[in-house]
């Protein structure tokens, strides 16, 4: 039940404090007065929000940005370790340098609306030049931030959650163009010998490039002319690596379920003969970073800088083509040919169909 206390201040006044008990039991005060009718109406008011659910600790939302995202949110979830990595990466370069040291109940709808505003533009990071995320990125990243404060609000430390209502930029579908058998065949003579095997196989399974990079000869069915999907490697920074290795091994694609690819004879030889080449055991990996058995896992960033664009560029086309979209193209042309869509999703690694119009890989 709420109560007073009286209190004569120095000038020989004589002042009220309203005081009521928090879900805790813990003795608080609801601001002192002039009138001991005003504290007593503040006290049960305030006694009210904690009977009801409603009251929150007015110190509790103090706790800074940085410190609740890195040591409660973070750790509260249940994650996979490369998630959890791409989550340290995304609160250490997009969200820790503009809301870190903010505390969580200072932070209004205006806060996140200029972190919006600011998000398209370079900055630097850690001493590094960081480029502006796309619109499609604000709204990918904007998704996490909801997902914070949202935790927030059910711990009881801020009464809403200021990621409502923002204003996101207007995501523009760009026209895209699928290469086509021509063009491929155009932009294979133009990829060093090293790598023609690990794109041929990339144009013919649709395999996302973590998918590619862990394949292994144990994968490969000879007999059945078939190809198994079972592991992926995720590149992420050495900072936010829980082992400090910058490729992870995860025992399991994306989509969480192994697959198995029908392949051709043709793709197979191809194959055969980089095994028997390079003498790689069962276990190593087939595009390893040196061609050399038990080889390191190959980085998508030093092979798209030094290979593959370069490539692009020798072949002349007019067009960007960027190494996913080999797995665009697998799915068009499958599409072409006459296979279903649900065929098609089930060989792309896709649980569920997205749409009929559109096929999102």
């Amino acid at each position: 039940m709420a109560w007073t206390i009286t209190r004569t201040v120095g000038d020989g006044r004589t002042r009220y404090t309203g005081l009521y008990r928090d879900p805790q039991g813990r003795t608080r005060s609801a601001g002192t007065f002039a009138r001991e009718r005003d504290a007593l109406r503040a006290a049960e008011r305030s006694e009210d929000q904690v009977s009801e659910g409603k009251w929150l600790d007015p110190a509790a939302g103090r706790i800074t940005f940085g410190q609740y995202a890195e040591q409660v949110w973070l750790p509260s979830r249940h994650l996979e370790v490369t998630t959890r990595a791409g989550y340290r990466s995304y609160l250490r370069i997009h969200f820790v340098p503009f809301f870190g040291s903010m505390q969580l109940a200072r932070i209004m709808p205006s806060t996140v609306q200029e972190w919006v505003n600011q998000a398209g533009h370079p900055r630097v990071v850690d001493g590094k030049q960081v480029k502006g995320l796309s619109p499609r990125s604000i709204g990918k990243y904007h998704v996490m931030l909801h997902s914070i404060f949202a935790r927030a609000v059910r711990d009881r430390l801020i009464a809403f959650n200021p990621c409502e209502a923002t204003e996101l930029p207007k995501v523009v579908a760009k026209p895209t163009r699928t290469l086509t058998p021509e063009e491929f065949a155009s932009l294979l003579e133009q990829v060093p010998a090293r790598f023609k095997a690990l794109v041929m196989t990339d144009i013919e399974t649709g395999l996302r490039w973590g998918e590619l990079v862990a394949l292994r000869p144990r994968h490969i069915d000879f007999l059945r002319s078939t190809i198994r999907v079972e592991e992926t490697i995720v590149e992420v920074s050495s900072k936010d690596s829980p082992t400090g290795e910058r490729m992870l091994v995860k025992p399991y694609p994306k989509d969480d379920e192994a697959r198995t690819l029908k392949v051709s004879r043709d793709l197979l030889e191809v194959l055969s003969a980089r095994i028997a080449e390079m003498g790689l055991r069962r276990d190593d990996l087939l595009f390893p970073s040196r061609e050399v058995a038990g080889g390191d896992p190959l980085s998508r960033a030093t092979f798209n800088k030094r290979y593959w664009k370069p490539a692009v560029q020798r072949c002349g086309l007019d067009f960007d083509v960027r190494m996913h979209d080999l797995r665009h193209a697998h799915a068009s042309w499958l599409l072409a040919g006459g296979a279903d869509l649900k065929s098609v999703m089930a060989r792309m690694g896709h649980a569920q169909i997205q749409g009929s119009s559109q096929l999102r890989v």
